[in-house]
């Protein structure tokens, strides 16, 4: 069976999990898993775990992601992007300066606290947010702590005399369960003004950039030709920010059936409750251990290969 990761780039018009079934008819497998769910309307990085490496989907999924995409100024809708019904509109009778647009961004830099939109996959009393919007109910929304590392205009921002709006162009980096569309509807409020988040397309997501993605269509083509596994990265992409240990055969022998391994053994200065270590044998990562200050030793936290 293949393995690896797949740098899916998830065209628009589909969901994440349309995505999966897809590949899974692509690659002959059930064992697939998505890192991370794009919104259908959004277009971009989106890795794909088979076979073995969905053990590593939550790796990639917290890691930060980074995006491009454009800020529309003037009206609102229900699910604060362009799908959703327009319910508030008040005109920009004059185009905000880049010195206004740059502070409002700042103001959503750092951390912050955000209240997931009501169009959303997130779970309340075990019903998803966009369940109880579809059927016109209100519920109270858990506020989540995000990290918002870089929030920057990418060009100037454009000016419709016409409609009264105004266009502003972003890239944002962020961390895991960053809503970008509340992002957009708070630089409107800090400006004053209703906004939708008009464009996005995500640029970066567990350590893929979009010039490493790969489409269906090419993905269908290898696969035609039997070599869709070419295609995959290995599993150690997703784990490329933990420290690499090598085992000798005696260590092996002793980590494939779960043992500990001494503080000594990790080759890790001053290790802590954070410390973590990816175990190689014979060029093969196999397993991440971590560290237990109390027993001053390593143990499992996740196996990915035992032969």
């Amino acid at each position: 069976m293949l393995n690896g990761i797949l740098p899916l780039y998830k065209p628009r018009g589909m969901t994440s999990f349309d995505c999966v079934a897809k590949i899974r008819r692509l690659y002959q497998t059930r064992k697939v898993g998505h890192s991370g769910t794009l919104d259908p309307n959004v277009g971009g990085v989106l890795p794909i775990c088979i076979g073995n490496a969905t053990k590593v989907v939550q790796f990639l999924v917290a890691s930060g992601k980074e995006y491009q995409g454009s800020i529309t100024l003037g009206f609102a809708t229900t699910t604060e992007d362009l799908d959703g019904d327009e319910i508030a509109r008040q005109a920009v009778d004059a185009p905000f300066s880049d010195a206004a647009i740059d502070d409002a961004l700042a103001q959503m830099t750092g951390d912050i606290t955000q209240i997931p939109p009501m169009f959303s996959a997130v779970k309340v009393n075990g019903r998803r947010l966009y369940d109880y919007a579809r059927h016109g109910e209100t519920v109270e929304r858990p506020q989540r702590h995000v990290t918002i590392t870089s929030f920057k205009q990418r060009q100037p921002a454009t000016y419709d005399s016409e409609a009264k709006t105004q266009t502003i162009y972003f890239t944002v980096a962020c961390s895991k369960g960053t809503y970008v569309r509340t992002l957009a509807v708070d630089v409107g409020r800090a400006l004053g003004v209703p906004a939708v988040m008009s464009d996005l397309t995500r640029l970066k997501s567990g350590g893929f950039t979009l010039d490493e993605t790969v489409t269906f269509e090419e993905i269908a083509a290898h696969a035609d030709a039997g070599t869709a596994g070419e295609l995959l990265a290995p599993i150690d992409k997703a784990l490329s920010q933990y420290p690499r240990v090598t085992l000798t055969d005696e260590q092996w022998q002793r980590v494939k059936n779960g043992a500990p391994i001494s503080a000594a053994e990790g080759q890790q200065s001053a290790p802590d409750a954070n410390t973590m270590v990816a175990l190689v044998y014979q060029n093969s990562l196999k397993c991440l251990y971590s560290y237990r200050p109390d027993e001053q030793r390593y143990k499992p936290f996740k196996m990915f290969a035992v032969n």
